[in-house]
């Protein structure tokens, strides 16, 4: 790392303030391992920060002295100071394309590890363009995506791949990602981020091309093959026989597993195929959800691009940056991916299906994200990864090592072979 002397922190958790912030603070405050670590909370209201130390003083009273790092996401100075104390940088404060981009530069000027949950295709595509090269210089492993968005995928997949080459000595050719189970709510932050892209497009058309792209986060951009657009429409799974659509996340974790497959030097084949719907189980029941989920996201984005609606959404339907689901409906959420892989086995000469699990307990975009977030910051601070600088993916960058450190966490990672 870049720094002249050694850091004053471990981690410093930047957005503490903020909904998602606060759950991550929990999380770490409450977590076994995190307590060797030092770490601190950081924003810039003293008064905000000091009222999330006074909450957490209920989960431990030595948390009384907490320490809280003042710094402004639009003030450069203030940011060089701060991620110069400190070996890692957990930055929940979005809209990244709007927040972002300074805190980045400022990790990558120091040398300093960062992780996010951003979801934001051209926010992440501009951080490659911009500090890619001088990370790898610097030492900087960027990281983003480390929540919902994009771990499991991106883990999921690397799973799935780890097993196939250990057990049959090859790779999965193609893997398809099938969402089967999910509760859970939105939180303010996320709508923000929602819309800030939309109206981001909507200024720049450009972004279109970006956002667009199966390969937009690759090193060099392409647009990827009529195969590889995600699903829009309800479709009949080959694999399963179930009822599938489109998954809203899809394109962005599409892009983040082929980006993990270029950086890893294309380990998979250079046409590797990946794909993510939502999978609503077999029969008339099933035809129904996915068609109602269809039409209802739809009808979302359509709406969503139309400037008095979205203004309307935002104003009074959608819930404000700051607001999430409660306690109750994140501790009653859940998820569990199921991803089927395929490939040809040098040791059998056959083609063979392997099938892997992801699933966790907790509100997915906050409570299993929190986790998530939390342990990946961790795992950058203290587990034996590559050192290796750059904007990274979570698998380039802590790869099967995160995944025992989230098995431990409570979370499901399971694979074997299915039925050819």
């Amino acid at each position: 790392m870049a720094h002249d002397t050694k850091p004053a922190f471990d981690i410093i958790l930047w957005g503490a303030t903020g909904f998602t912030g606060r759950l991550v603070a929990e999380y770490l405050a409450r977590n076994q391992d995190a307590h060797r670590a030092k770490w601190a909370l950081a924003g810039r209201d003293e008064g905000k920060l000091e009222q999330v130390r006074s909450e957490l003083v209920k989960v431990r009273p030595e948390f009384a002295d907490l320490p809280v790092v003042l710094a402004d996401a639009k003030d450069a100075a203030s940011l060089d100071a701060m991620v110069a104390r400190t070996r890692v940088i957990i930055s929940t404060v979005g809209p990244y394309a709007r927040y972002g981009n300074e805190l980045v530069a400022a990790c990558v000027r120091a040398g300093t590890d960062y992780c996010d949950l951003t979801g934001e295709v051209q926010f992440m595509r501009k951080t490659i363009d911009a500090h890619d090269a001088r990370a790898r210089e610097t030492g900087a492993r960027i990281v983003h995506t480390c929540g919902f968005d994009s771990i499991p995928s991106d883990l999921g997949t690397l799973m799935v791949q780890d097993y196939m080459r250990e057990r049959h000595g090859g790779h999965c050719d193609q893997v398809r990602f099938h969402l089967t189970r999910m509760r859970g709510g939105f939180s303010g932050g996320t709508i923000a981020s929602m819309m800030d892209t939309l109206a981001a497009v909507k200024a720049e058309p450009s972004l279109k091309k970006v956002l667009t792209s199966a390969h937009a986060l690759d090193p060099e951009p392409s647009r990827g093959t009529k195969e590889e657009r995600d699903l829009a429409t309800v479709k009949k799974s080959p694999d399963t026989g179930t009822w599938t659509a489109p998954f809203v996340m899809a394109s962005v974790n599409t892009r983040v597993v082929r980006r993990s497959n270029a950086l890893l030097g294309f380990p998979w084949g250079r046409d590797f195929f990946y794909s993510e719907v939502s999978d609503f189980g077999p029969g008339p029941k099933g035809l129904a959800l996915a068609t109602a989920t269809t039409a209802g996201l739809g009808g979302f984005m359509v709406l969503s691009n139309v400037d008095p609606v979205r203004e309307l959404l935002e104003k009074h339907v959608l819930p404000a940056p700051g607001e999430g689901p409660s306690a109750t409906v994140r501790e009653r959420g859940h998820f569990e991916v199921r991803l089927l892989g395929e490939g040809h086995s040098p040791k059998s000469g056959q083609r063979v299906k392997v099938e892997g699990k992801v699933a966790a307990k907790g509100d997915p975009g906050y409570a299993a994200t929190a986790r998530m977030l939390a342990e990946s910051a961790l795992c950058l601070a203290f587990d034996t990864i590559p050192k290796r600088g750059g904007v990274l993916t979570p698998a380039s960058a802590m790869g099967m090592v995160l995944v025992e450190r989230l098995r431990k966490a409570g979370m499901t990672f399971e694979v074997h072979d299915r039925a050819a």
